[in-house]
């Protein structure tokens, strides 16, 4: 009878135990799901705290010059007249340039890494190139000042100017004297700066595609060439434009390295080799020396449309890369 009661109250004492024990993983699995919640709904409070701090700093000049701010030239802190058109412009215009020539020289690199480069290579020049991301913008823009332009001034742009002189269009792209710095050394600044992220994206997601779609095309005659078109592309293209866009995203928002190079013009040429600006290199440029309250405004609207251009390019990436996935599955 004595052995009996021992052996409930055993069992009592385990099963006391496994309730405490289950209670307490419970207790962190709630905890662990609060945390993680109010991560999250930090993020979207900094973001609508950046929203509302925008419009509100911009709110004056909104008022005073209306939509036509967008569509203006101007840029006279004297007589309080602003405009964006010509940072918007050059905005789009350096990141264009820069991703034309990123896009193709970072997918070549992704490829020769994952299907071309010998192994014992692959480490240290896939390194190198992820090292190119961490090295300050400042030392970007100090590099294309004092040896990117005067090369391209002394080489590169006297060559495309006898190349395409009497091309028309092209005539106008590459027209007037080579000054070295302006749009185009500033697109190449920016490519170097983005190429590591692309570059690493796409290697990372080609080193994904199943080694048995590759056997099995190899396997019926196809080249490296044909293998890397019609599957490892094909297998990878969401990860490929993800790694693309967040490339966009750092070329539109580049300040430093931009405003070294740019030139710093607040007016809209046709041609490339012509000095601009950028919506963050006016802002870096002139927000210390903004007196009074418009001129002030006017920046930091400028700032809210680089928010809005940078938020609407992320949005469209989404909806293609949902567009893709759907028609995948």
């Amino acid at each position: 009878m004595s052995e009996v009661v021992l052996q409930q109250a055993a069992s009592l004492s385990v099963a006391a135990d496994r309730t405490r024990v289950l209670g307490r993983l419970a207790l962190v699995d709630r905890l662990f799901r609060q945390v993680t919640r109010a991560a999250a709904v930090i993020v979207l409070v900094i973001l609508g705290g950046v929203i509302v701090s925008l419009v509100y700093g911009s709110w004056p000049a909104m008022k005073a010059f209306g939509f036509g701010f967008l569509f203006s030239q101007s840029w006279n802190p004297v007589t309080e007249n602003f405009g964006a058109l010509p940072a918007i412009y050059g905005t789009v215009m350096t990141s264009i340039i820069a991703m034309l020539i990123a896009v193709p020289v970072g997918l070549g690199i992704a490829i020769f890494l994952t299907e071309l480069c010998p192994y014992v290579l692959r480490r240290p020049i896939g390194t190198a190139i992820e090292l190119l991301a961490g090295i300050p913008s400042i030392i970007y823009g100090i590099w294309g000042l004092f040896v990117l332009a005067p090369f391209l001034q002394s080489h590169v742009q006297p060559a495309l100017i006898a190349a395409f002189g009497d091309i028309p269009v092209f005539s106008t792209l590459f027209a007037g004297p080579p000054y070295g710095i302006g749009m185009l050394t500033a697109g190449f600044i920016l490519a170097i700066m983005v190429l590591p992220f692309i570059a690493s994206i796409s290697r990372d997601v080609f080193e994904t595609v199943p080694l048995v779609l590759k056997e099995a095309a190899w396997g019926i005659g196809a080249t490296t060439w044909e293998v890397t078109r019609y599957v490892v592309i094909p297998y990878t293209r969401v990860g490929v434009i993800g790694g693309v866009m967040l490339g966009l995203g750092r070329a539109l928002g580049e300040t430093m390295a931009v405003t070294f190079v740019i030139g710093n013009a607040h007016k809209i040429s046709g041609s490339l080799l012509a000095p601009g600006t950028t919506i963050s290199a006016t802002i870096a440029n002139e927000f210390t020396e903004a007196v009074g309250d418009l001129y002030t405004s006017a920046l930091i609207e400028l700032g809210l449309i680089l928010f809005f251009i940078t938020f609407v390019v992320l949005a469209v990436a989404r909806y293609m890369l949902m567009r893709i996935e759907q028609k995948s599955a």
